[in-house]
């Protein structure tokens, strides 16, 4: 920009009236920007030239694309004279008066300082001062005021002021961009330390152009974690301001534009400096966001030095108030009432590592999401190498099992406080991404610790980032941030380098032969320590051992619970009466919590039962004294069954729950009953085929006997004309098919589990033995050969009256014993009473009608077990040789 008077050719015009206007800008030594009063936005503004007087012209860079140009350095004293005027004028009202406009519009006159022309007047200032010369050619004599400032001339040469002084005058300033080769040194060099600079440029609201002294060097920075809105350059070189850009702009260019501040260089992302403006007046980055003139911005929020809260609290002061670019926004909350934004709730599972469900004060039950964090999860194409192992995410992802642990030992049955940041909408099913219902996103507290904070310091959970306009964060979301930068920096969790956890949990829930081979285990450690993972029903619940690195299956000892809603294959079973309040209390009271449990027993399909407490309670006593469950009668032998009578009848008598409708019946009739009761003799033959490891065997109907002889002969002989193709058949777990035993044979079958092709596991179910065989020993099984022609063959039975060793090595000699009486022989068999997995019967060998369990029992071999049923004690009186 030109730095001298009005040229001696343009043609003068009649002064006008004097104006005022407030100094947005010194442009040099003899020229400034005035601007009038803001009205509903930037205001006008003006260029005055300084009449009769010239000045050092400032620097200027070569224009871009036009090579013929070159960069113009300051003229001597250039610099000091714009200072000059910079720090007497900016920000200040002047009164000025326009002597000449030129054709071009450009306007000379006078500037004084204040209100009037009282005040000072600045281009005698600046000839006073040695800053500026006076334009002497062509001077009328009646001009007072030239006169005066060729009067100010002399006077400064004579005191060698300013630029007659025999110094040069001369200052480098260097454009930072075009001398330093790496920026990043250079704003570390300062150490987040203010250095004191001027602003000489505003591009818009949030970046500037800075004057960094004492070493002159004109840098760019962007300020740090915020954004204004900017203005867009179009093709044709043209700006299109985004909505408030212009106002934006106007509010730093009015408190900052050539003003001396303090700027923290705070680091250097791709070549852009970040850094935060510090003027006597405040701090402009907070005032932009309060004002709504900006938003905060996350990738540059970690570096600001001030405390990133600060701008939060800023940008939500803005957003409440709905000021500027906020004119439109709602609140993520903003349809929820306060009571549903901030709740005290009590913890009652953790779903997944950022999703738990609470128990409110009303009862009802809600599944609260951790706002802005993402649970570990699997990366890369090979989610589950193993094709045939089921995919476990909580064991088999890593760091999941840590997350939930710490989660569940923090929080599960703690009140905690619930703030809801944003609920997050339901989304429909896209390529590769799933369906998700609505979600209820919230900052979960407990004792003044944030939840999310503390796993993602922990590094067992990641920060997820947004889109810059996606308002739906955690109201803490710059806390968590600095957490994860902290796990990251420490190598914690997720983000360490070491090898990761890896947690080989054995499921042997279902799993039969398994369950076999660990019941013993279990029942001699007494009471075993276990984390209850799933609660089934009321008494049927899902465990975690923890020393024994295993998943089971367990069901309470000694009561009757109501039975849930199943699918079974004759369609839906409906729920039991009260089933789901029992199953309700069971959560509340268990679910993911610390219990130790007594391993009593299996069933056939491979879950344990036995007895389960929890700080002191005994579950199964629990369920009856809030008659939801009715005692079993195999509760009779355990320590626990006065305290199980004792409930039920309290229970009863208050005829709650299921007992409502209960009616007790006459004493005198029980009693007629119980000794009408007689025990029922009715042996029928039976051929004993198989005898397994805990006594239990498996036997035939000799009356059915030809009928499985002649289905036999006929399949064989379907199988001789058209053989299987060998491996044509898939198993599956459950089918029914053909099996080729060791001899060849081909025999009935039931698929119990596969492993693998090579390693099938099958039960024989005419003969009630088992074997693990190779895929292609199996065939489909034809319709004509299935258990709708003829049911399965063999049948399981346990001994009455006995009690089965638990030392494995005494129960192996019986077992042997038995083996050597009765397998593969024809006896009399009777059933006396029945059992939880398997009728318990008396057998007789077939040609002396000996009793087998009491000849067991006379060999000192087992000890009897004595009934609690009148009708069935003289039986058991008569297998004690006591007696």
């Amino acid at each position: 920009m030109a730095s001298v008077s009005g040229p001696a050719q343009a043609a003068p015009v009649s002064a006008s009236s004097l104006q005022r206007g407030i100094v947005k800008m010194v442009l040099s030594g003899c020229a400034i920007i005035v601007r009038g009063q803001p009205r509903g936005g930037p205001p006008p503004e003006r260029q005055i030239n300084l009449s009769n007087i010239r000045a050092g012209a400032l620097a200027r860079r070569a224009a871009q694309g036009q090579p013929d140009t070159k960069d113009i350095p300051d003229e001597p004293w250039a610099f000091q004279a714009r200072e000059f005027l910079r720090k007497k004028l900016i920000g200040k009202e002047v009164c000025f008066t326009v002597e000449i406009k030129t054709a071009l519009g450009r306007e000379y006159g006078m500037v004084y300082l204040g209100k009037d022309t009282t005040g000072e007047n600045i281009a005698e200032s600046l000839v006073n001062e040695g800053l500026a010369t006076v334009r002497r050619e062509g001077v009328r004599g009646n001009n007072p005021d030239q006169a005066r400032l060729c009067e100010l001339e002399d006077q400064a040469k004579a005191s060698k002021k300013g630029m007659w002084s025999e110094g040069g005058g001369a200052l480098t300033i260097r454009d930072l961009k075009y001398t330093i080769e790496n920026p990043r040194n250079f704003v570390d060099s300062s150490h987040q330390k203010p250095v004191n600079a001027i602003i000489e440029h505003v591009r818009d609201g949030s970046v500037v152009r800075a004057l960094l002294l004492p070493d002159y060097y004109l840098v760019t920075v962007m300020l740090s974690g915020v954004k204004c809105p900017s203005f867009k350059r179009e093709a044709d070189g043209t700006e299109t301001p985004e909505p408030f850009a212009a106002e934006a702009k106007f509010f730093t260019e009015s408190r900052l534009l050539q003003r001396d501040v303090q700027i923290i260089l705070e680091s250097c992302h791709n070549q852009i400096i970040l850094g935060t403006i510090l003027h006597p007046n405040g701090n402009i980055t907070e005032l932009l966001l309060k004002e709504g003139f900006a938003r905060c911005v996350d990738w540059s929020m970690a570096v600001y030095t001030q405390g990133a809260e600060k701008l939060r609290a800023a940008e939500r002061s803005a957003k409440e108030r709905k000021v500027r670019i906020w004119k439109d926004y709602v609140a993520p909350t903003a349809n929820l009432d306060q009571k549903d934004r901030q709740f005290v709730a009590k913890v009652m599972q953790v779903v997944n590592a950022d999703a738990l469900v609470v128990k409110l004060n009303s009862g009802e039950y809600k599944t609260i999401h951790l706002s802005s964090i993402r649970p570990p999860r699997n990366e890369g194409e090979e989610k589950n190498k193993d094709k045939d192992k089921r995919f476990r995410p909580l064991y088999d992802i890593a760091y999941m099992f840590e997350a939930r642990e710490f989660l569940r030992k923090k929080l599960i049955g703690k009140k905690v406080n619930v703030t809801v940041d944003y609920i997050r909408a339901a989304t429909a099913q896209g390529e590769g991404t799933p369906a998700f219902s609505e979600r209820t996103c919230a900052t979960v507290t407990i004792g003044g610790i944030n939840i999310a904070e503390a796993l993602v310091s922990k590094g067992l959970a990641t920060v997820i980032r947004y889109r810059q306009d996606d308002d739906q964060r955690s109201s803490h979301y710059d806390e968590l941030l600095a957490a994860e930068a902290r796990a990251i920096k420490n190598g914690k969790g997720l983000h360490s380098k070491k090898e990761v956890p890896i947690h080989r949990v054995a499921d042997i829930s279902g799993e039969t032969q398994k369950a076999k081979q660990f019941l013993p285990f279990l029942q001699r450690a007494g009471r075993s320590e276990a984390v209850v993972e799933y609660v089934f029903s009321g008494s049927r619940l899902k465990l975690y051992m923890p020393k024994e690195t295993c998943l089971i299956t367990f069901l309470l000892a000694g009561i009757e619970c109501p039975r849930s809603s199943r699918n079974t294959p004759g369609g839906v079973q409906v729920a039991e009466p009260f089933s789901d309040e029992a199953m309700l209390f069971t959560k509340e009271l268990v679910l993911q919590r610390e219990v130790e449990v007594e391993v009593e027993s299996m069933d056939k399909a491979g879950n344990f039962i036995g007895w389960l407490h929890i700080e002191g309670v005994n579950l199964s006593v629990a369920l009856v004294e809030n008659a939801l469950s009715k005692v079993h009668f195999t509760a009779e032998r355990s320590a626990y069954y006065k305290a199980l009578v004792s409930a039920e009848e309290a229970c009863r008598q208050k005829k709650e729950k299921i007992w409502a409708n209960y009616e007790e019946k006459p004493v005198e009739e029980v009693v007629h009953l119980s000794e009408e009761k007689e025990r029922v003799a009715n042996y029928r033959p039976v051929y004993v085929t198989e005898i397994t490891d805990t006594l239990h065997f498996y036997a035939q109907d000799v009356e059915t006997g030809a009928q499985l002889e002649s289905l036999m002969e006929t399949m064989r002989a379907e199988i001789a004309a058209h053989p299987p193709v060998e491996g044509s058949y898939s198993a599956r777990r459950g089918d029914y098919c053909l099996a080729k035993f060791a001899d060849g044979e081909w025999y009935r079958a039931r698929v119990e589990k596969v492993e693998s092709p090579a390693k099938v596991h099958v039960f024989y179910i005419d003969y009630g033995n088992r074997e693990v065989v190779s895929s292609t020993r199996l065939a489909a099984m034809p319709p004509a050969f299935s258990t709708r022609t003829l049911p399965a063959q063999a049948t399981e039975y346990t001994f009455a009256f006995i009690q089965v060793p638990q030392d494995d090595d005494a129960r192996a000699d019986v077992v042997d014993c038995v083996v050597r009486d009765i397998q593969n022989s024809q006896c009399l068999l009777n059933v006396e009473y029945s059992g939880a997995t398997c009728p318990y019967v008396t057998i007789q060998f077939g040609d002396t009608k000996d009793d087998v369990g009491l000849g067991l029992v006379k060999e000192g071999l087992v000890m009897v077990d004595v009934r609690k049923e009148k009708h069935l004690q003289k039986m058991a009186l008569s297998h004690n040789p006591t007696n």
